[in-house]
Parts: C-alpha cells; sequence; structure tokens
C-alpha cells in the first residue's frame, strides 16, 4: 500500500464522527443547561426577597404600631426560594429622629453560581422597601 492510498482511505472513513462531534460539544451543552438552572435559582431568590419585603410591608401597615422586631420576623417568616446560596438577615431602620410615619425595610441574598466546570462571579443582592405607617 502507498502512503497516498493509506490517507485518502483515512479522510473518506466518516465512522465515529458523531461520537467526536458529541464529545466536544456536550460539555459546553451542560455548562449552558446549568447555568440556566442557576439564574433560576437566583432569580427564585430574588422573588423571594421581594415577596418577604412585601409581607413585612404588609404587616407594618396593617398593625397599629408593631415593633421593629416583630416586622423583622415577619420579613424572616415570608421569603423563599431555593436555599443555595445565603440570606442575610431582615432589618427594619427607623427614619432619623425628627421625622416619623415610614420604615425602611431591607434583606439581602448572596451566592456564588456554580456552572459544573467552574465557578461564576460573586452576586450578592438587597432588595429595600419604604413602608408607611397609619398613624
Amino acid at each position: 500500500m502507498t502512503r497516498k492510498f493509506i490517507i485518502s482511505k483515512f479522510c473518506k472513513d466518516e465512522r465515529g464522527v458523531a461520537t467526536i462531534e458529541m464529545a466536544l460539544t456536550l460539555p459546553i451543552l451542560l455548562t449552558f443547561i446549568y447555568g440556566i438552572f442557576q439564574i433560576g435559582v437566583i432569580l427564585a431568590a430574588n422573588a423571594g426577597m421581594q415577596h418577604a419585603l412585601g409581607e413585612g410591608a404588609r404587616y407594618a401597615t396593617l398593625f397599629p404600631t408593631p415593633s421593629n422586631e416583630l416586622i423583622a420576623a415577619r420579613i424572616e417568616a415570608k421569603k423563599f426560594g431555593v436555599h443555595v446560596g445565603t440570606w442575610t438577615a431582615a432589618t427594619v431602620d427607623n427614619p432619623p429622629s425628627g421625622t416619623t410615619g415610614y420604615r425602611d425595610l431591607s434583606i439581602g441574598y448572596s451566592v456564588t453560581p456554580n456552572f459544573l466546570f467552574f465557578n461564576g462571579p460573586a452576586i450578592a443582592w438587597t432588595r429595600q422597601k419604604r413602608v408607611y405607617l397609619s398613624t
């Protein structure tokens, strides 16, 4: 056999091409799919933060003169989401002295997304809401 015949026979043989293509593209595809899942987890935590702040604001406006601790406990009880990251404690701040009638509520969430083969950048979100109290 001549060298030219062996090379041309090797170039025309297409057996195993699909396996090689799958071996090259499967890690990328899995990373994308898992990344979409991770983004969904982060957005679910964002929805949980917004819901918890809304419930805390509702509690603060419906009940007469609730304490900051009771409002924070309500926020903590109503947060939801996949608990992959770390929640920061809910805080309720009084307005500066001389002003009255509102409170500032806040809660935070931080997570480092895992994309199977590497970790993404750390993401830290803080959501705040100002609630005006009925007097």
